[in-house]
């Protein structure tokens, strides 16, 4: 196989995609295939690095370097991606960051999407910004939000993310389904000695407003480079505890490609999920490809195995060049993350940086 062209930990940027043909073994047409057979069919568009807070887990509280302006894609530029995406049968955006919503007018590009068929059109914020947005946001067309929330303590709120207030981002969700969107998915970023005691407090919280809490394990794309692996909780044991204090059971039949495993409460007051990226890695089911702000193409969060559109849309590429350049990075696709393979390295992006 030819080897795939990366964006090096330097900066140097991949070729023009019309400037060598595809792998001969890579199919030009149909659905984004990887060579394990993986269809890909949901596109993550990160639309600035930046955010609002300095969660722990995710950026030191000072000191952080931020893309300049000029180097993020436009959204016209993000826009001519995802209708060539959506050509190659992508029918899932996601929205993400940073924080999305420092992004101005994000319901502008809410809309250009929403103009170019996509029916799911989802949103991952941390709550802080979205309730005077969102009339703007569901009137262009999006149709569900994800809202990080690691504390239903205010205080421990507070240390954990550094600025704002649990208070808004409670207000967040309600406004979200007062809005008319579906019940809230709420992210919950679990480490040992700082929220793990929260685990039956949040099962709690799911079964009382209806909304899935999914526990995500703590995973080695913090910027600061302090992830340890013993500080983090497996999915296994959140279920573990909260099955021990209200029965579970398996939710079967649903999307194959969510990362979250679902759970339902067996007296039917609803249903967490746990999204054990690192424990038990759903690599064989993904389905997802990623947009950086800056116009990069990656294939995995923990691979460092990039290919430049940015560059290709603003030097005149054709909409079969981007085309191409988006088979590329999904046929470079490796079977799996390898975070326990030997000589693993911690990708060169953290989290923010690429868009989760």
């Amino acid at each position: 196989m030819t080897a795939v062209p990366v964006v090096l930990s330097t900066g140097t940027r991949a070729a023009s995609p019309e400037s060598s043909g595809p792998d001969a073994t890579m199919p030009v047409t149909g659905p984004l295939v990887d060579t394990f057979g993986r269809v890909h069919d949901d596109l993550r568009i990160s639309v600035t690095d930046r955010c609002n807070l300095r969660c722990t887990y995710c950026m030191p509280e000072r000191g952080m370097t931020f893309l300049p302006g000029t180097s993020l894609l436009s959204f016209d530029e993000i826009v001519r991606v995802a209708d060539v995406a959506r050509g190659l049968g992508v029918d899932a955006v996601r929205l993400t960051g940073g924080e999305p919503l420092v992004r101005r007018n994000l319901d502008r590009l809410v809309g250009q999407l929403k103009d170019l068929g996509f029916a799911d059109l989802s949103l991952t914020t941390n709550g802080m910004l979205l309730t005077p947005l969102l009339p703007a946001l569901v009137a262009a067309g999006l149709t569900r939000v994800n809202v990080s929330c690691d504390s239903l303590r205010p205080e421990r709120f507070a240390t954990i993310r550094r600025r704002g207030s649990l208070a808004t981002v409670l207000a967040s969700m309600d406004a979200a389904e007062e809005s008319g969107l579906p019940p809230v998915k709420v992210n919950v970023v679990l480490a040992y000695g700082t929220n793990d005691d929260e685990i039956l407090d949040f099962a709690s919280f799911a079964r009382e407003t209806g909304r899935v809490v999914r526990f995500i394990e703590f995973m080695p794309l913090d910027a600061q480079g302090a992830w340890r692996r013993d500080l983090l909780v497996p999915g296994s044991e959140v279920v573990r505890r909260i099955g021990g204090r209200w029965p579970l059971e398996a939710v079967g039949g649903g999307d194959d490609h969510a990362p979250a495993e679902r759970f339902r409460f067996v007296d039917g007051s609803g249903e967490i999920g746990v999204i054990s990226s690192v424990t038990q890695p759903f690599c064989g089911t993904c389905n997802r490809l990623r947009l950086t702000a800056d116009g990069a193409v990656r294939n995995c969060l923990f691979s460092d195995d990039e290919l430049d559109v940015r560059d290709a849309l603003r030097t005149g590429a054709s909409d079969d060049a981007i085309a191409l350049q988006l088979r590329r990075a999904v046929w470079g696709k490796r079977p799996g993350h390898g975070i326990d393979a030997p000589g693993f390295l911690r990708p060169t992006r953290s989290m923010s940086m690429i868009g989760g």
